[in-house]
């Protein structure tokens, strides 16, 4: 059972558009029958909003869109001068009812939205659950005693359910494609971040590395110090000595950052490489964010001359990350 906040959190101007849309596509009609039995395309587009809808229960969406259609034709034949009244007008109208609220019990029992990711088996689903809501319409047109069963007509009606098929899976197709699109762009992203901070962290590890060779040149030669001084002045000797386990100890603190974060890119260290297009690309895309955070507006253009081997992405990153930041940081609006 579904909530009614998350739906109309979640799906609900999808679903209130449905219930406008598929009324008015279902006006863009003929009638290979008679004069009651129409074809339009009210099915496609309903076919369409239940694939989308996916959060949506579809035996819920045929029921109002049911009866949507059946109100909007309802009120478009009293408008019209069509029926004498009401009643005529619904006698009229309300087989197309059972037509959308089979199209999605049958939606709902093949569970077509499980082939999400296989448009030929939707296409067909979609093929066969058209003919048989198209078969059930027909069925309730003809217990109203009207005479419509028309075998050389059904071969039309397979043709046009062929024909409402291929237009929602042309939709279904493109709209996936953009799906895809929008992934691999926000996966590029992510992976670009990554890349970035990957790199920044290579770059602090090798000032750490720095860092702890200078830390241990000063523990030496604290110690060393405390030592010509330990005879001469005892206290000052004692200061020196405790500087110098002070300094030990800020060593080992680094060590333990070191150990860590040199684990941590192991295993990318050696392993990532790009071309020099790819990482000037990088380069650019991020520092174009970056200016105009700061409020600049600054044009980027960059030129690669000559064959250049795979770089080693963290590092050249970084040194070319480094460069273009400070140039961005320099510069005016």
């Amino acid at each position: 059972m579904i909530r009614l906040d998350y739906l109309l959190k979640k799906d609900g101007y999808l679903f209130a558009l449905m219930l406008i849309t598929v009324p008015l596509a279902g006006e863009l009609k003929f009638y290979p029958l008679n004069e009651v039995y129409r074809i339009s395309f009210g099915a496609p587009a309903f076919f369409f909003f239940l694939l989308l809808l996916r959060h949506v229960p579809a035996v819920l969406s045929g029921l109002l869109t049911g009866a949507a259609v059946v109100a909007f034709r309802i009120g478009l034949a009293c408008w019209g001068g069509e029926h004498a009244g009401f009643a005529e007008a619904f006698f009229s109208q309300y087989p197309s009812f059972f037509f959308y609220f089979t199209y999605a019990c049958l939606f709902y029992v093949l569970k077509v939205r499980l082939f999400w990711d296989r448009p030929l088996m939707i296409g067909f689903l979609g093929f066969l659950i058209e003919i048989a809501s198209d078969a059930v319409e027909m069925t309730v047109q003809f217990s109203g005693g009207r005479q419509i069963m028309m075998p050389d007509k059904l071969a039309d009606i397979a043709v046009i359910a062929v024909s409402h098929t291929f237009i929602v899976l042309s939709f279904f197709n493109v709209m996936k494609l953009h799906e895809s699109q929008v992934r691999e762009k926000q996966t590029r992203k992510q992976h670009e971040h990554m890349l970035m901070i990957v790199s920044n962290l290579y770059e602090e590890t090798i000032h750490l590395k720095k860092t702890l060779k200078t830390t241990e040149h000063v523990t030496k030669e604290s110690y060393q110090l405390y030592r010509e001084m330990s005879g001469n002045d005892r206290e000052l000797g004692s200061r020196m000595l405790r500087l110098a386990g002070e300094i030990h100890e800020v060593k080992k603190d680094n060590q333990r950052i070191f150990a860590g974060l040199s684990k941590l890119i192991s295993n990318e260290r050696f392993r990532d490489y790009m071309n020099a297009a790819a990482l000037v690309g990088i380069v650019i895309r991020i520092n174009e964010k970056y200016a105009e955070s700061l409020g600049k507006d600054i044009q980027f253009r960059s030129v690669i001359e000559g064959e250049h081997p795979d770089y080693h992405v963290f590092t050249v990153l970084s040194i070319l990350n480094n460069l273009t930041a400070n140039a961005v940081e320099a510069m005016g609006d």
